[in-house]
C-alpha cells in the first residue's frame, strides 16, 4: 500500500530565483510510484489550472500547482485549503528539489515557463487574499505514512480453526488493537497486552452474542473487520496525519481534516477550525525558565477557551490542564527541558467526547520534540491587536467588576451589593476566590472572605465625626473596572450629609464617577472613610446629573456590621493628608471586586 508522510520544514522565501522574480509552488501530494503519481495528477487536472508533476528524488514523485509569486501561492493555496478542492497538508514550497517533469506530459515547465496570475488565469472565481493572515507557510516535505492494513477476506463464513489459523497470523499489535476496539466497545475491562487468555476470550464471546455471531470466542476476520471499523468510524474525516513544523521544533499528529495551520503567534502556533468542528490546536514553542513555564500556566488559564473548571496539574517541569464547560473541552500540556518549553493545547467542543478522547490520546502518544522554538520575533503586530487578546487569542472577561476596600488585617472586603449578586465565583484583583460572609440588601453593601489569607498594607479607618458641608473629597476606584492596574482617586465635594429626601443613612456628593467606582472608598481631607459609594440609578423614577452621587454612610455601616459581628476601626483624624498621600493610601486599601458567570 502506497504511503505518504508530510513534514512541516520552514522556508522564508529569501533565495533568489532562478527566474527574474522569485517562484513558488504549491505542492499538494507526493507519491512513491511514478504510475500512480501520473493518475493523480490526471485527476487533479479535472479541477484545478496549473498541474505539474515532479521526480522528487529518492524514488518520489510530487504534484504541484504553479508557478506562481510566493504571495499568490500563499493566498491561494489557503483559498484552495478552505474550499476542499486541496489537502489540507498542501504547502508552499520553492521548487528546489523539482527534477525531470512527468506531467504534463511532453512539457517542462521548471526554468522558463512564466510566472502564472492565478487570479487573472480564473476570472470567474479569482481567490481571495486575507491581508490579516500569516505570510509564512510551513514547507511540508514527503515522508512515508504509516500503512493502514486492510484484511483480505477469502472466506467470510471462516470456521472457528480456520479463524484460530487467520489469528495466529496477526502480529502482537495487531492483538492490542482488537483489545483496544474490545475494550472501547465496552465488552474488555483486562490489560491491553495482546495476549489472548480468559478475558480476552470473554469479551469476544460476549461481543459476538451482542452482533449476533455465533459465540465462539475467537473472531473470524470478518468479524475483526467489522469490530475495527466500528472502532475506527468515529475518526472518519478527521485524518489524522503526522506533521512535522520545524518552526516550532515540534512532530505530532494533527487531525487535518479538520484543522489547519492558520498563524505564528509567539508562543503558539495556531491552527484553526477548517470543518463544522469548531476545534482548536495550539502548538506551545518557547525558550526560557521554570519562571517563564510558570508565568504561562497562569496566563493560559486566563483565556476564554481554557474553562476554569477541571484538574490541573503543574510540577516543577511542567503542567496539564484539562478544563470543560458548556462550550469546551481543552486540554493543555507543557514540558520544560534544556530551555525549551513544548507542549499544545487542543479545544475541543463540548459533548463529543468519544472522538476528542482518541484524538487526543493519539497526538499525546505521537508527540515529538524537534530542535529549535518559535522565534518570539514571528507574527507582527497588526492592527487587531487589543489588550483582551493573548497571541490573538481572547482573554476570559468577569461579566462586571466593582470597587471594594479592607477593612481588617486579615482581608475581610466591603464592597457594593451590585458586585456579587447571581456570581457563579467572586474574585479580589482576579487573582483570589472569595465568598460573601454578609449582605445588607438596605444599605447596598457585602462583605467578602478571601479564600486564602491576606495581609493588606492598610485597611479602612471610618471617621466617627461629622464632616462639614462643602468639604472634599475624593473616592478611590476602578472607574473603567480593571482595564487600568491600580485605582484611581476621583475628587469632588460633600454636598449634603443626607440623602435627597433626607435620608440618615446616605450623604449626598458632588462628584462624577464611573459604574466601576461603585463599592470604593469615600475620603475626607485626612484620609478616614466617610463611606462606600453606592451604584449610580434612578431616584424616584428620575435619572440625576452625572455628577450627583450618593455614599452610605460611614455610621450606618458601622451599625450593621458590628451587628453582624464584624469589627471596623474608627476614630476621630485631624491631620490633613496631601492628594499624593491619599493616593498612596488609596492604593493599599483598595481593590478590584469581579463578578465571574462560570
Amino acid at each position: 500500500m502506497i504511503r505518504l508522510f508530510c513534514s512541516l520544514l520552514f522556508s522564508a522565501f529569501f533565495a533568489t530565483a532562478t527566474l527574474a522574480q522569485e517562484v513558488a509552488w504549491i505542492q499538494i501530494e507526493a507519491q512513491s510510484k511514478l504510475t500512480r503519481a501520473q493518475e493523480r495528477a490526471q485527476d487533479y487536472s479535472g479541477n484545478l489550472q496549473d498541474v505539474n508533476g515532479f521526480d522528487l528524488g529518492s524514488g518520489w514523485y510530487g504534484i504541484a500547482l504553479g508557478p506562481y509569486t510566493p504571495a499568490d501561492a500563499a493566498a491561494l493555496a489557503r483559498q484552495l485549503r478552505r474550499d476542499g478542492l486541496i489537502p489540507g497538508d498542501s504547502f508552499v514550497a520553492e521548487g528546489r528539489n523539482y527534477r525531470n517533469q512527468f506531467w504534463p506530459v511532453g512539457v517542462s515547465v521548471l526554468g522558463t515557463a512564466n510566472i502564472v496570475d492565478p487570479i487573472a488565469q480564473e476570472p470567474e472565481a479569482a481567490p481571495e487574499v486575507a491581508v490579516s493572515e500569516p505570510t509564512i507557510e510551513p514547507v511540508i516535505k514527503p515522508e512515508p505514512e504509516p500503512v493502514v492494513e486492510v484484511p483480505q477476506i477469502q472466506n467470510p463464513d471462516e470456521t472457528r480453526q480456520e479463524a484460530r489459523a487467520s489469528e495466529a497470523e496477526l502480529s502482537r499489535e495487531d492483538k492490542k488493537d482488537l483489545q483496544i476496539a474490545l475494550k472501547w466497545a465496552g465488552f474488555y475491562t483486562a490489560a491491553i497486552d495482546g495476549s489472548y487468555g480468559r478475558g480476552t476470550r470473554g469479551s469476544m464471546r460476549t461481543w459476538q452474542e451482542a452482533n449476533n455471531h455465533e459465540p465462539t470466542g475467537v473472531l473470524t476476520t470478518l468479524q475483526r473487520v467489522e469490530l475495527l471499523a466500528a472502532y475506527n468510524a468515529v475518526l472518519e474525516g478527521v485524518n489524522l496525519r503526522p506533521v512535522r513544523d520545524d518552526i516550532v521544533g515540534i512532530r505530532m499528529n494533527v487531525p487535518l481534516g479538520i484543522v489547519a495551520i492558520d498563524a505564528y503567534e509567539p508562543p503558539f502556533a495556531r491552527y484553526a477550525p477548517t470543518s463544522d468542528v469548531p476545534a482548536q490546536l495550539m502548538m506551545i514553542s518557547q525558550a526560557g525558565d521554570q519562571t517563564t513555564l510558570f508565568g504561562l500556566y497562569e496566563i493560559l488559564q486566563t483565556l476564554e477557551v481554557v474553562p476554569t473548571e477541571g484538574p490541573r496539574n503543574r510540577t516543577n517541569s511542567g503542567f496539564e490542564i484539562d478544563g470543560q464547560n458548556q462550550e469546551h473541552h481543552t486540554y493543555v500540556t507543557a514540558e520544560l527541558r534544556n530551555g525549551e518549553i513544548k507542549g499544545f493545547m487542543l479545544v475541543w467542543p463540548s459533548g463529543d467526547d468519544e472522538r476528542r478522547t482518541r484524538i487526543l490520546d493519539d497526538m499525546k502518544s505521537s508527540f515529538e520534540r524537534l530542535e529549535g522554538v518559535l522565534d518570539p520575533a514571528m507574527g507582527e503586530p497588526g492592527e487587531d491587536q487589543a489588550i483582551d487578546l493573548i497571541s490573538g487569542l481572547d482573554v476570559r472577561k468577569p461579566d462586571l467588576s466593582r470597587t471594594g476596600f479592607y477593612l481588617d488585617a486579615n482581608g475581610l472586603v466591603l464592597t457594593t451589593s451590585e458586585a456579587v449578586g447571581s456570581c457563579a465565583r467572586i474574585t479580589l484583583d482576579q487573582d483570589y476566590d472569595a465568598s460573601i460572609v454578609y449582605e445588607n440588601a438596605d444599605l447596598g453593601l457585602a462583605v467578602l472572605k478571601p479564600s486564602a489569607a491576606l495581609a493588606p498594607e492598610k485597611s479602612a479607618v471610618f471617621q466617627s465625626r461629622v464632616p462639614r458641608l462643602q468639604s472634599e473629597v475624593a473616592v478611590a476606584g476602578f472607574p473603567y473596572q480593571g482595564i487600568l492596574p491600580v485605582p484611581a482617586l476621583t475628587f469632588g465635594k460633600l454636598a449634603d450629609i443626607r440623602g435627597l429626601n433626607g435620608e440618615e443613612d446616605l450623604k449626598r456628593l458632588a462628584l462624577t464617577a464611573q459604574a466601576g467606582d461603585a463599592g470604593g472608598p469615600v475620603f475626607d481631607t485626612t484620609g478616614s472613610v466617610l463611606g462606600m459609594l453606592l451604584p449610580k440609578g434612578n431616584s424616584n423614577g428620575q435619572t440625576l446629573p452625572p455628577q450627583v452621587s450618593f455614599v452610605a454612610d460611614s455610621d450606618a455601616i458601622s451599625a450593621a456590621l458590628t451587628e453582624a459581628g464584624i469589627t471596623i476601626n474608627t476614630q476621630e483624624v485631624a491631620t490633613s493628608m496631601t492628594p499624593e498621600m491619599m493616593t498612596l493610601a488609596a492604593q493599599k486599601m483598595t481593590v478590584l471586586v469581579s463578578c465571574w458567570g462560570e
